[in-house]
């Protein structure tokens, strides 16, 4: 079985969020600019992502990043809405590619692709429980 198989070149999807000061670099480092962190960016991208080939997925099925190549272009500052978006432009056996936008009030704040791999919820369980037993064992 191919679960990518009936993901269409041109899915797409948009996630948003207004930034709060938790979602900044200085809620994490006192000693930084109050302006939108780029792993929230990279996440918000990420969740767009999902999103978009999720309902082309066979039941029981999920998406996990696998990979990143992702410019952060501008700041935002706290109360702006960040919009992501992404739309698949490739699809493999095993991965799927995706071009990643993110856009705030003002400009285009990112852009990049992002690559998902589908994988089976109960198989992948299994593996990470396997996993976490050797290192307990």
């Amino acid at each position: 079985m191919k679960p990518a198989a009936n993901i269409p070149i041109g899915a797409s999807a948009e996630k948003s969020i207004v930034v709060t000061r938790d979602l900044t670099v200085a809620h994490f480092h006192d000693h930084m600019p109050e302006v939108y962190g780029t792993p929230m960016m990279i996440y918000l991208m990420e969740v767009a992502s999902a999103a978009a080939i999720q309902d082309y997925l066979p039941e029981g099925w999920v998406s996990v990043g696998v990979g990143v190549n992702i410019q952060h272009l501008a700041a935002t500052p706290v109360g702006f809405t960040v919009t992501a978006k992404a739309e698949v432009v490739e699809v493999g056996d095993n991965a799927v590619t995706l071009k990643v936008e993110a856009y705030d009030d003002a400009e285009k704040i990112g852009e990049g692709l992002h690559v998902r791999a589908p994988i089976e919820m109960a198989r992948f369980g299994k593996r990470v429980k396997e996993k976490a037993m050797k290192r307990e064992g």
